[in-house]
């Protein structure tokens, strides 16, 4: 019994291993999940005391289960069966295309990476490269909102800092959902998207299944109240002019929406501008026809190239900010309160009827978020070259110009962008960055537009040409 047994040595290497991985599947990881479920458990009690909008249940659901919800939804069934019909494509291989996106589209909601990580990286971003500033907020107004509701910020969309700067300034108040592009995607950035409760779109695609299964996902969260950030224009400005609305996202929110049954939906309208768009030039690139596509490699090259730039200018102290980046949050509207002044049960509608109805809702937004976009310095003495091309023009003839703009531009109702400096120094800081970027050139005290960025002047100047001329939306 107590004889010596030999065994070889590789047999107990594996013993240990088995050994270790008994104790860590029994003993520790079980009570370190205890552990870290009791903290971020603790986090949510203490933040969602704080927030005014609740993280809902929703959110806290394992995404295993949200995927299954979404798969066996009743439409999706319908709409796999029929399109077996259609094409004769077995049920279990579309089935099997559904799963992969519903995992696709599906975030994994984490409250911890949300408030611990991604709204501080938000911030310290947000304030590193810019003066960040929340011009117009009604906070009593929206204090009038029912908590119950679901709540939908819906914004132009001019930068990818938008979804930055947005969630941080919203982070005091509520978590947002984004509906992001395929842009995101790229590991191991989807990761950290999908864990701050963003859910990925494909925007074009023209699939009837993959549409009912992002359809089915976009109405169970705002049935459940889940808060959201939408851009209607379907993508970023090109050209600095708002875009014409996509209707798709607010009609899936819309579609089966009952006054009387469903919680509220509450669209809040917000205008966002910076004095500097990180994607100026590359955006105008893509309106250019005849413009050389550039290699993932070249993009990659020049990102690393401007990172280490930029690193190098904190070390030195020698980093200066892109200017302002500014924030203005409009009047709600109630969808519940729209229903009965327009005698309208979304629900009940047919969907030339209903679609009509969505169309005057997003039209009305696209309205109100043009009147917020705040008009900043740079878009001021930007446009202010645009309108004297080919005039030089001193420091003294730039303050005036704009200060003309200024005065013309409110008179109408424009939000222009007021700090605690005055008038002239954030203009004079404006018309020194155009230079540091060459947009602008200097000779003898004189200004004038480089003809070579007049495209970009135009960019940030139609920022505010809606209230300098009746121009349409842009068609791009």
């Amino acid at each position: 019994m107590t004889d010596p047994i030999n065994i070889p040595f590789w047999l107990f290497v594996l013993l240990l291993i088995v050994t270790a991985v008994a104790v860590l599947d029994r003993v520790l990881i079980p009570s370190t999940r205890w552990f870290i479920r009791r903290r971020v458990n603790r986090l949510i009690d203490d933040i969602g005391s704080r927030l005014d909008i609740e993280i809902r249940p929703f959110q806290l659901t394992k995404r295993r289960v949200l995927i299954d919800r979404l798969i066996y939804d009743s439409e999706v069934i319908e709409a796999i069966n029929r399109e077996s019909r259609i094409r004769e494509v077995p049920r279990d291989v579309l089935q099997a295309k559904v799963a992969a996106y519903a995992r696709e589209i599906v975030p994994s909601f984490n409250a911890y990476i949300y408030f611990r990580t991604g709204y501080w990286l938000a911030k310290k971003v947000a304030r590193l490269l810019y003066r960040v500033r929340v011009g117009l907020i009604d906070d009593r107004n929206i204090s009038e909102i029912d908590a119950d509701s679901t709540v939908v910020f819906v914004m132009n969309h001019r930068s990818n800092m938008d979804y930055v700067l947005v969630a941080f300034l919203a982070a005091e108040r509520t978590t947002l959902s984004y509906a992001v592009g395929e842009w995101a995607r790229i590991w191991p950035l989807h990761t950290l998207i999908r864990a701050m409760g963003a859910f990925f779109v494909r925007r074009n695609s023209k699939n009837p299944l993959y549409r009912k299964v992002l359809e089915r996902y976009v109405h169970m969260a705002t049935k459940e109240g889940v808060c959201q950030a939408v851009f209607p224009e379907g993508g970023l400005s090109r050209d600095g002019l708002l875009r014409k609305p996509k209707y798709g996202i607010v009609d899936y929110m819309l579609r089966s929406f009952d006054p009387e049954l469903d919680r509220d939906i509450v669209f809040i309208p917000v205008g966002l501008n910076y004095d500097r768009t990180l994607e100026d030039r590359s955006l105008l690139r893509t309106l250019d026809p005849t413009a050389e596509k550039r290699s993932l490699w070249f993009v990659a090259r020049t990102m690393a190239w401007l990172m280490w730039k930029w690193f190098f200018l904190i070390l030195t102290s020698r980093w200066q900010r892109f200017g302002y980046a500014c924030v203005n949050f409009g009047s709600y509207i109630s969808i519940r309160q729209y229903c009965r002044q327009h005698n309208v049960n979304f629900s009940r509608l047919q969907r030339q009827q209903r679609f009509a109805e969505v169309k005057k809702i997003s039209e009305q937004l696209m309205h109100s978020i043009e009147h917020l976009i705040p008009v900043l310095p740079v878009s001021l003495v930007a446009a202010v070259f645009v309108r004297h091309p080919q005039t030089p023009l001193s420091a003294f003839d730039v303050e005036q110009h704009a200060n003309l703009l200024i005065d013309e531009i409110q008179a109408k109702g424009a939000p222009v962008f007021t700090s605690t400096r005055s008038r002239g120094q954030n203009l004079l800081t404006a018309l020194q960055m155009l230079r540091i970027r060459r947009m602008i050139t200097e000779q003898d005290g004189k200004f004038a537009a480089d003809p070579k960025s007049l495209d970009v002047l135009t960019y940030y100047a139609n920022s505010l040409s809606h209230w300098v001329t009746e121009r349409p939306p842009s068609e791009v």
